[in-house]
């Protein structure tokens, strides 16, 4: 099979005819073989029903229920354990992505030889103070932590080749760095097609501004994961021994002192418990070892957690 496009969604009812009837033309047009999935992501609208009667008369598409809302990144999760396309396209069901940019993905992953290609909406139609600044920022900074020079990485309309989605695990709200957790993968092949952007037809928006001060939180955890993920004790236990070794050559010296000033210069010296110092080195030593213990107790959860789908099918077709 050529193509399998992964679409998420969350009460779309009204757009998903139009969405599936434009699909199926450009991939006649263009004479691909295809499949469609969609998930439904705990719709409270009548989108599965609606999903239901698409199915009954086209072969070509399947679905997923959530028996809630589980997120996006959960919902493209499922969806690349299912689909067996050579090319995946993702895109989202509300009808700003066109599926006429289908053709040009497919073909920077399957002629190109790509391994990842993002879609860039260089023109948007999205509120410039509510969605595009923002947008703006956040893309910046996630090309400083990733150094992947992508314009947006929050465009759902991407293609990738079969191998990537196999390989990565996208949980959580990971589904902004598919592209980092490509590269942290080992797929470098990683690029960029510019894409029309349509404005919103029916229905609102499901995503309001806490989705950037997500999003950023979220780009420090993946930097640390990828850097620290599978090793914390290089991070927690330097950090740890660093304070622990200071804490303690603190408490030495302070402790020397006194010992020097009573027993060798004969002069009367103060409590080691009234300077402050000793509370710091205390505190300092205590931090240490909570740090060491931290990373100890990552290395043993990295070598004993089984990684289980942290969402619920109730429906599949």
């Amino acid at each position: 099979m050529q193509i399998s496009i992964v679409i998420p969604l969350l009460n779309e009812a009204e757009s998903l005819n139009e969405l599936h009837d434009w699909i199926v033309s450009v991939m006649q047009e263009h004479s691909y073989s295809y499949e469609i999935l969609f998930i439904d992501d705990g719709s409270t609208d009548n989108s599965w029903e609606v999903i239901e009667a698409i199915v009954s008369k086209n072969a070509n598409v399947k679905a997923l229920r959530f028996s809630r809302n589980y997120g996006k990144s959960q919902a493209l999760n499922a969806g690349f354990k299912k689909v067996v396309g050579d090319v995946i396209i993702t895109m989202d069901a509300d009808l700003q992505d066109a599926p006429d940019e289908i053709p040009a993905l497919y073909n920077r992953i399957a002629v190109d030889q790509l391994d990842l290609v993002s879609g860039w909406k260089k023109v948007r139609y999205d509120s410039k103070i509510r969605k595009n600044i923002p947008s703006k920022l956040f893309n910046w900074a996630a090309r400083k932590t990733s150094g992947i020079q992508l314009n947006d990485f929050n465009c759902g309309l991407k293609a990738y080749s079969n191998k990537v989605i196999k390989t990565i695990d996208v949980q959580g709200e990971m589904h902004r760095y598919i592209p980092v957790l490509a590269k942290n993968a080992g797929f470098e092949n990683i690029g960029e097609q510019v894409v029309k952007h349509q404005a919103r037809k029916y229905g609102e928006t499901k995503f309001g501004m806490e989705r950037f001060i997500n999003g950023f939180l979220d780009l420090l955890t993946i930097w640390f994961v990828s850097k620290f993920g599978k090793r914390p004790m290089h991070l927690f236990g330097l950090l740890g021994t660093f304070m622990f070794v200071f804490g303690f050559m603190a408490a030495f010296s302070i402790g020397l002192t006194k010992i020097l000033n009573v027993f060798v210069y004969h002069r009367p010296a103060p409590l080691v418990t009234d300077s402050p110092m000793f509370y710091i080195a205390l505190t300092t030593m205590i931090l240490g070892t909570q740090l060491f213990l931290a990373g100890f107790i990552g290395e043993l959860i990295l070598r004993t957690k089984k990684n289980l789908p942290n969402y619920q099918i109730s429906q599949e077709i």
